[in-house]
């Protein structure tokens, strides 16, 4: 008998950094708008956290690492489409991880900037089957502009969500529709283009 089909999960991902802060500090906020089916229905669960002083190469690393903590509590291996704005994060995942490692957690030119993030995310990420997608932030695109949303909310006000929490997703999108944007979306259809296009990677 061959093996079932990994079960499939959808994440838009961002990251903020707050400049100005008091006493110099720069807080910093990640935001993840977790999509999974489940018996013909997408669930969707959101995910923010924060820092007090950090740069935004540390919050698109730990959004990473705190979302692939939770979809490891599942306990079963994932199919993940991960889509970030973060050039830094998706390069470092598809091209310069496997490098670094080889050589010891070095970099051609020296010492690796968050090293000890990269190596967390890199164990957590290998018990799962991830595309790294990478898109053009600000563009207009719904499901990074909310994970903005959500990233800039937990910066500014220092919130943590404690985990994946009932998403607002919908009601946000309900709202720009009303005021008329995004009046074509669809985000199921959304999901399931996302999963096509890691299928014709795969």
């Amino acid at each position: 008998m061959g093996q079932s089909p990994l079960r499939a999960v959808v994440v838009h991902a961002d990251e903020s950094c707050l400049g100005n802060g008091a006493n110099g500090r720069t807080p910093g906020g990640a935001g993840a708008l977790i999509e999974v089916e489940s018996r013909g229905t997408v669930i969707r669960r959101d995910l923010f956290i924060s820092s007090p002083d950090t740069t935004n190469n540390r919050m698109a690393l730990c959004g990473a690492i705190a979302v692939f903590a939770i979809l490891s509590q599942k306990k079963q291996r994932l199919a993940v489409t991960y889509v970030s704005d973060s050039q830094y994060l998706v390069k470092g995942m598809t091209e310069w991880v496997a490098g670094w490692k080889a050589r010891g957690w070095k970099r051609k030119g020296g010492k690796v900037e968050n090293v000890e993030l990269w190596q967390v995310l890199e164990k957590t990420a290998a018990a799962h089957d991830v595309r790294w997608e990478w898109v053009r932030g600000h563009a207009g695109h719904p499901k990074n502009e909310f994970a903005d949303r959500l990233a800039v909310k937990a910066a500014t006000h220092l919130l943590n969500s404690d985990g994946a929490v009932p998403s607002e997703f919908d009601s946000w999108l309900a709202e720009r529709q009303e005021r008329g944007q995004f009046e074509d979306y669809n985000p199921d259809l959304a999901f399931a283009e996302a999963l096509a296009r890691k299928e014709q990677t795969a």
